[in-house]
């Protein structure tokens, strides 16, 4: 095929991107529209890399001879053993440039990347997991740490991150709740409004320093069905748009997110890829979305029946699933090339219409064009390794880490331990000398466990002594397919063993919970991550109580992607402390906070269940759905929103500033917070709204807003919370979002637990 002449308007960097597109799509070949709807990912080794990792030319001129292009490369970070910052930054520009050079029209590639708590590649940051982000109730925190993501990707190359998750997590069984911000649409669409700002910036990606964000899984996929990942979403309209949707839309139209993730799941009946209500109606008329949708992993297939997973069989083959997802309004196919491999035949065919690709193709070269990467595509891999994993990347993971961290109980004041008071202290646990960062995690220049932060932060002042005392599951990893439980004999001497170590310290801290295996997410048969029961997993309770059974005080460290029924922990332990995933800085953070360096201030972003049985136990519940039961407490055994700190609060002269308005109106909520107690530390008020009459049942409380204040001892700020129609609107009986004349409960507190709240009521005409 004859070269495209370099005076061609689509590659006059001077016109508007709009018009390079149309221009570009003009000269395109239906095949070559549709090699920009596939990607290639572990096929890299076949098609770009050599064993090492490397670009490999030869590779890729055989695998791309006929010069049609590509849309995107999946992770060139774990191209071959996995590429560090200036490796990864090299192999980008060789893919590039090759693509640049050797395709007709010289139409760049988009490199994706996982970024769901930093870069997962080598050498990234690491931080918190998101659900230890939601507990933070910090959007200007995680704004600055997804800033930092976007910096360490896009300077080694990546363009899009297949992240945040918005998910709305209200199935605890499931594996997959550590990716999420938690249980409550407010906070979820705060938090994904704050990662897509950071990972956005403004949208004009000019300084290589931001990358397209993706918001994912459109939708409902927090509520499967059985806690099983991939199962089905049973909820009605009014829930899926005012819980599930909720937080997608405002991440796109107050955050601005360019890409979308369908999801596995079905809804109603119909799978998110083959959904043309959901990705037409819904999210492209209804809210006017401009970006593009890219399929998730192998999603496409399991439209027909992909034997390795699932299928939801509303498709017989391949063919019929990429029609489809075309029809629905897929616009890429991840990871690999697949069903979209029958485009072109399907649009000679009459299947799909030609202009079906033009509307598909149009948006992702438009943010290629957007982007920069038609005029200057290529990154400095001197400062992609000057940049990745700095000093001040690292110590903005430890600020994210410390926030993050939950007291929830703290009987007698026995935290902060003082290391004046103590001799010798004893560290326990599975979870005490093991990498806690979760699944989708790279390998960042450092990792510390509990037992190194605690050994640093003492230093020779303190003798630190270390025993395992049982095994969650044998070895592992996230990645691993095969899950093996600990053995019950092996456990019992090593319980035994850790009970000789800690009868010689004066105080014991116990890290358990789960780990990377035993929640996760379950991508099929042969690698599973969701459980039917939330308890603690193998041995861990024997530990405790022989922990207990010394008579020696005992602090537990809660490690785990969901929540977990301690019912004998919070019954027994003096002192517990919720720390999900906390990143590269779980040993340092930790010790902070043991030691009271640091004041802990996170709130339980989800409800903690006393049981499986008591599912579903979020907060935001209907009127009628927790009457009681037999022989058992209703309530969970700790409440969304609830955390305490090593000081106390006052929340005080509770007021609105009007008591009356219309339903076009607005007030304000006011009141004073003091830090009561004799240290520093954070306070998160929280403001629910509950509307008390209405044409259709409304939950008991809803979050509408919060705000995250410091206070020194004896500090008093004042706070004031805006009421707006949209904190009242909801789905009426005829399905109109509309306010209802009538009165509504305003709570204001440090947690969702009625015992929190102050009320205050506001009658709307």
């Amino acid at each position: 095929m004859p070269s495209v002449s370099q005076a061609e308007p689509y590659r006059n960097a001077t016109l508007p991107a709009a018009k390079r597109v149309k221009d570009l799509l003009s000269r395109m070949t239906l095949e070559e529209k549709a090699a920009q709807m596939m990607c290639v990912w572990q096929k890299k080794a076949e098609t770009l890399v050599d064993a090492e990792g490397n670009f490999d030319l030869a590779k890729a001129k055989a695998a791309f001879k006929q010069r049609r292009g590509l849309g995107q490369v999946g992770r060139p970070s774990d191209a071959g053993k996995g590429k560090d910052a200036r490796g990864m930054a090299e192999l980008t520009n060789a893919i590039q440039k090759f693509f640049m050079e050797n395709s007709r029209l010289g139409i760049p590639v988009i490199f994706h990347e996982e970024c769901l708590h930093g870069h997962a590649g080598l050498g990234g940051t690491s931080f918190p997991q998101p659900i230890a982000l939601g507990a933070t109730f910090n959007p200007e925190l995680v704004e600055s740490l997804f800033t930092m993501t976007a910096a360490e990707a896009r300077l080694r190359g990546t363009h899009q991150a297949l992240t945040p998750v918005v998910d709305v997590a209200r199935e605890p069984r499931w594996g997959r709740v550590e990716e999420t911000y938690g249980e409550d649409p407010y906070l979820v669409s705060r938090m994904g409004i704050a990662a897509v700002r950071g990972f956005q910036g403004d949208a004009t990606f000019g300084d290589k320093r931001r990358v397209i964000a993706t918001l994912k899984h459109f939708a409902a996929h927090g509520q499967p069905e059985s806690g099983t990942n991939c199962a089905p979403t049973n909820v009605s309209m009014r829930l899926l748009r005012e819980t599930f949707l909720y937080p997608f839309h405002e991440a796109l139209k107050q955050g601005g997110a360019i890409s979308v993730m369908a999801s596995y799941n079905e809804i109603d009946g119909v799978p998110s890829h083959a959904n043309q209500w959901l990705l037409r109606d819904v999210l492209r008329k209804e809210w006017g979305f401009k970006g593009f949708v890219v399929s998730d992993y192998y999603a496409i297939y399991e439209l027909s029946y992909r034997p390795e997973s699932h299928g939801h069989f509303v498709a017989k083959d391949k063919k019929e699933a990429c029609a489809l997802a075309v029809q629905a309004g897929v616009n890429i196919e991840l990871p690999e090339p697949d069903c979209y491999l029958h485009l072109v035949e399907l649009v000679r065919k009459g299947v799909l219409q030609e202009r079906q690709l033009d509307e598909l193709v149009t948006p992702m070269l438009y943010w290629k064009f957007q982007m920069g990467l038609f005029d200057d595509p290529y990154v400095d891999p001197a400062e992609a390794e000057r940049v990745v994993g700095s000093e001040a990347h690292t110590q903005l993971a430890l600020q994210a880490a410390r926030e993050s961290i939950t007291l929830l109980k703290n009987e007698g004041n026995l935290l902060p331990l003082d290391p004046a008071g103590i001799k010798t202290i004893a560290v326990i646990g599975p979870n005490a000398n093991r990498s806690l960062l979760g699944g989708y995690s790279g390998v960042p220049k450092r990792d510390v466990t509990v037992l190194e932060g605690i050994q640093a932060r003492l230093g020779e002042r303190v003798k630190v002594l270390y025993s395992e005392g049982c095994k969650i599951t044998i070895g592992g990893s996230w990645t691993e397919d095969a899950v093996t439980p600990s053995d019950p004999d092996t456990d019992r001497k090593q319980i035994a063993e850790a009970v000789k170590v800690a009868r010689r310290a004066d105080a014991i801290v116990l890290a358990i919970g789960g780990n990377e295996q035993t929640s996760r997410e379950a991508w099929s048969p042969k690698h599973l991550g969701d459980r039917p029961s939330l308890d603690l997993v193998g041995r861990q309770e024997d530990l405790v109580k022989a922990m207990l059974a010394t008579g020696k005080p005992v602090v537990v460290l809660l490690f785990n992607g969901r929540p977990i029924s301690i019912n004998y922990v919070s019954q027994n332990v003096p002192a517990i402390l919720e720390c999900w995933y906390l990143g590269q800085e779980t040993g340092h953070a930790v010790a902070e906070v043991l030691f009271g360096d640091a004041n802990p201030g996170g709130k339980l972003p989800i409800s903690i269940p006393r049981s499986a049985g008591h599912l579903p136990a979020f907060y935001n519940h209907k009127p009628s759905a927790r009457r009681g039961y037999l022989f058992d407490e209703v309530s969970p055994l700790y409440a969304f929103g609830y955390g305490l700190s090593y000081t106390t609060f006052a929340i005080e002269n509770v007021r609105l500033a009007r008591k009356r308005i219309a339903r076009d109106g607005q007030t304000q909520l006011l009141l004073d917070v003091t830090n009561t107690g004799a240290r520093a530390g954070s306070e998160v008020v929280q403001m629910y709204i509950r509307d008390l009459f209405s044409s259709a049942t409304r939950p008991i409380k809803e979050l509408k807003a919060f705000h995250k204040i410091f206070l020194e001892a004896g500090e008093t700020k004042n706070v004031a919370f805006e009421i707006t129609p949209e904190q009242l609107a909801f789905y009426d009986i005829h399905m109109k979002y509309v306010v209802e004349p009538g009165e509504f409960e305003i709570m204001v507190g440090s947690s969702s637990r009625d015992s929190d709240l102050q009320k205050v009521t506001l009658s709307v005409v």
